[in-house]
């Protein structure tokens, strides 16, 4: 049988009749449009998903813009304006990060583990590699397609998101915006973190053949990698600044939507010691023999948030590349 009556086989089928399969044909055509066939119910999720997801972002947006143009756009954290906020909006702000968090997962689980392990599975990638295509084409289709709809589709629930986010930022829980979730959700970040777990879970099922323990296996991944991610990649992404003030005196003031990382005490010269330092027993005497006279508080600034973000972003994109590499590597090395 030759390339063409394999690869086209499909075109011909009564499911995708009519004007909009010919729409269809005439976009993708070949290995494209059977990775669109076999996947299709899967990437027409993503692309609904997507368009209600921005939709709704949009419609929020309007609410949120009235109560900070009643209240005042430059309102900020703590008051009765960042209660008010938090009662009207602070559930669904929270919901919507819930939904941004849980993308990467899904599409790790779904998509990335099932897309060649399937094919495995199934034995169709035996049948489709022998009849005129070569693992070459096979493998940059079967990867090409899929990961160019996830770039797409998180791009623009991101941009949404950080549409609806970025006004009120200082109000939305408390203005922290790393801990909050704001940070993973926002900016590029989602679409690298996205792409990451789907190559994860690509590398995965094409490993172990296995559809649903590949599933099962991307997931306990994806747990490992947001631990990780939170308690040791994250916070060096940025160069905490601070800020010292009296050991009795009143403080800290930071910047508005600062997030407070960490507080020391130390001595004029600026030594640290731990904020917990001389708290017990003959407190004065103890700083007083320590030389402890300041306090200091470590932070992250809101203009600092951008550039961690790219920098993290970068750092998983490029394990994202390196994941692929492997992943064509091993199909080009032995048989699938």
């Amino acid at each position: 049988m030759s390339r063409t009556t394999t690869v086209g086989a499909p075109v011909g089928t009564a499911a995708d009749g009519g004007p909009a399969g010919a729409v269809r044909r005439g976009l993708l055509h070949g290995l494209p449009w059977l990775v669109w066939h076999r996947h299709r119910s899967l990437l027409r999720i993503a692309l609904l998903i997507t368009v209600a997801g921005c939709a709704t972002f949009a419609y929020q947006r309007i609410g949120l813009m009235d109560f900070l143009h009643t209240k005042g756009a430059s309102a900020s954290a703590g008051g009765p304006v960042a209660d008010e906020f938090q009662n009207s909006f602070g559930t669904m702000l929270k919901n919507d990060i819930q939904f941004l968090e849980l993308l990467p997962v899904l599409a790790g689980m779904f998509l990335g583990a099932p897309l060649i392990a399937g094919e495995q599975e199934r034995g169709t990638v035996k049948l489709v590699t022998t009849q005129s295509v070569s693992r070459g084409r096979w493998i940059a289709a079967t990867l090409g397609l899929p990961l160019a709809l996830v770039a797409l589709c998180t791009t623009l629930l991101s941009a949404a998101f950080t549409w609806l986010w970025s006004p009120a930022h200082a109000l939305v829980a408390d203005g922290d915006w790393l801990e909050s979730g704001a940070f993973d959700t926002t900016g590029p970040v989602p679409v690298a973190k996205t792409l990451f777990l789907t190559a994860c879970g690509i590398a995965l099922g094409m490993l172990i053949k296995r559809v649903t323990a590949a599933m099962a296996a991307t997931v306990v991944l994806t747990a490992l990698v947001s631990v990780v991610w939170t308690e040791k990649v994250r916070p060096l992404l940025g160069t905490l600044r601070s800020v010292s003030y009296p050991y009795d005196g009143d403080g800290p003031r930071l910047p508005a939507a600062a997030v407070r990382i960490d507080d020391w005490v130390s001595t004029a010269d600026g030594k640290l010691y731990g904020f917990g330092t001389c708290v017990h027993g003959d407190a004065e005497a103890c700083r007083a023999k320590l030389g402890i006279v300041n306090r200091v508080t470590q932070y992250f600034d809101y203009g600092q948030m951008a550039g961690m973000q790219w920098l993290g972003a970068g750092i998983l994109l490029a394990l994202a590349a390196v994941i692929l590499s492997f992943v064509v590597w091993q199909a080009h090395r032995r048989p699938l």
